[in-house]
Parts: C-alpha cells; structure tokens; sequence
C-alpha cells in the first residue's frame, strides 16, 4: 500500500478524516481492537493504526473487506468513490468537476493525445517521459487520475458533446513504441464511433493551421459560462475572462473548419493504424 500513502491537500485531507472517522467508530462499535480487525480484513496491526491515523489512504479492497467485517450494510463501501478522489491532485479534482458540469468540450492538440482518449500504456508513457521524471507514486497516481477522468464516456446521467481536434503528428508520434501506439490509434477508432463524439484529424499537408500556438480545451458549462484550458511548460492556467474564452471558441471554431471531417478522420485514423 505504499502507493497510498496519504500526502493531501486541505479538501482531500478533510474527506479523509471523514473517512478515517467512521472506520474507526464502525471498527469501536464492533468491540474489535486493531489487531483483531487487522486479523479479520486480513491486514497487520501496524496498516491498521496507519489508516485510522490518517497516515495510508485504504484501497478500495481494504473498505470492501471492512464493510463485510462490520457488517455495515455497504456503509463503508460507499466511501470507495470519495477515497479514490481524494487521491487524486487537486487540479485533477477541479478539472474532473467542470468536466462533470460541461455540456460540450472541446480540445485542440498538436503534441499528444487528449487525456480523455488516452489508453492507460500510452498515458503512462506520457507521464514517463517528463523530466525531471516522477516518483514511481507520484507516476502510478497521475495515471489513475487521467483514467478516472474518462468515467465520463459513461456517465449514466446526459453525457456532454465531446469534440476533439487531433494535429496529425499526435497519431504518429511514437509514444510508447509501436504496440502502445497501435493500440492507443485502436481506441480513438472506437471511441470516435460514439454517438456523442467528434473526433477529427488536421493533416499535417493542410497550408492552414491556426492552432500553431499550442493546445488548449474549451468547457462549455451548464450556466451557459465557457472556461478555458491551458497547459504549457510549468504553467497550468485557467481562463474565465469572457473576452479569452470568446476568442478561444473562434479559434476552435476555425481549426475544426480546417481539419478534415469526422468521417474522413475515422478513415484516417485507420489508415494510420493499417500502417502501423
């Protein structure tokens, strides 16, 4: 359980010591000691302690195994969900809720495959590639985290329009080597067939170009508000300003009118992937 080591923010510590909390009032009112609750969730003594002091973070096997050990009803399982959040970096968290508020988003790429289509190899991949490189921790919870995001390709509540627009050098650059990107170019097919997708593909032949200063994402909000993305080199900034957003849907506006169509980019998307 190293890997959950509990290093937390203010909001994910206080959803935690909710947690914590409860394990223990549930873990007291059984009239069980640590030991002997370690002994019947088939954990040590010491996990145990380091748990209710808010010192590890525990799995979702750990809150399923207590649930049945206290005989809570599902009680403790519930809090699986609020766990695996709490773990994941604040940025990740606010990003991950104006997604779930967004009635349309849309992103613009030229170096990588946007985070919501990325297959768990290829975001590793991605992630190993900084330099300077991440903890093996840090690593394994910035993965979990970008793979969390894409619940909402399943949402059972009304899924947002998704558009993405893809520069043709993200479906040829080899991230990961030539397995990890077949496999990632065999996800944007599927994914790409959705009925609430668009995905489409700027060729690299194409003279026009107006997303040449980098990627960026547009939310559109249920309040009818638009919040901008963007993401460079050591900086990660939010746009609420009216004016940039505007200008940030012109211009994605225009990209999408210089890229090829959805159809043609599934039939380009699978030409690459033949060549592969």
């Amino acid at each position: 359980m190293s890997e959950w080591e509990a290093r937390l923010d203010d909001e994910a510590g206080a959803v935690m010591r909710t947690v914590v909390r409860q394990l223990k009032l549930w873990r007291e009112a059984a009239g069980l000691t640590q030991a002997e609750f370690g002994a019947a969730i088939g954990y040590g003594e010491e996990l145990v302690s380091s748990v209710e002091r808010g010192r590890r973070i525990p799995r979702p096997e750990y809150l399923d195994a207590a649930d049945e050990a206290l005989r809570a009803g599902g009680r403790i399982a519930a809090m699986k969900g609020d766990v695996a959040e709490a773990r994941y970096p604040k940025k990740v968290r606010d990003v991950k809720r104006l997604e779930a508020e967004a009635i349309e988003i849309c992103s613009y790429n030229n170096c990588v495959i946007d985070g919501l289509l990325q297959t768990e190899a290829y975001a590793r991949a991605v992630f190993s590639s900084r330099r300077p490189q991440f903890g093996e921790e840090e690593l394994e919870q910035r993965v979990a985290a970008r793979l969390g995001r894409q619940e909402i390709f399943s949402t059972p509540t009304a899924r947002p329009l998704l558009s993405f627009v893809l520069c043709e050098a993200t479906l040829r650059r080899l991230i990961g080597g030539k397995m990890v990107m077949r496999n990632q170019l065999e996800r944007l097919s599927e994914v790409a067939r959705l009925r609430n997708v668009d995905v489409q593909v700027l060729p690299l032949s194409r003279e026009d170009n107006s997303g040449l200063g980098g990627p960026f994402r547009l939310l559109k909000l249920k309040d009818g508000a638009a919040v901008g993305l963007n993401e460079v080199q050591l900086t990660n900034r939010v746009i609420i300003d009216p004016k940039e957003t505007t200008v940030l849907d012109m211009r994605y506006g225009i990209i999408r009118a210089q890229a090829l169509t959805p159809r043609e980019s599934l039939a380009f998307i699978e030409k690459v992937l033949g060549e592969s």
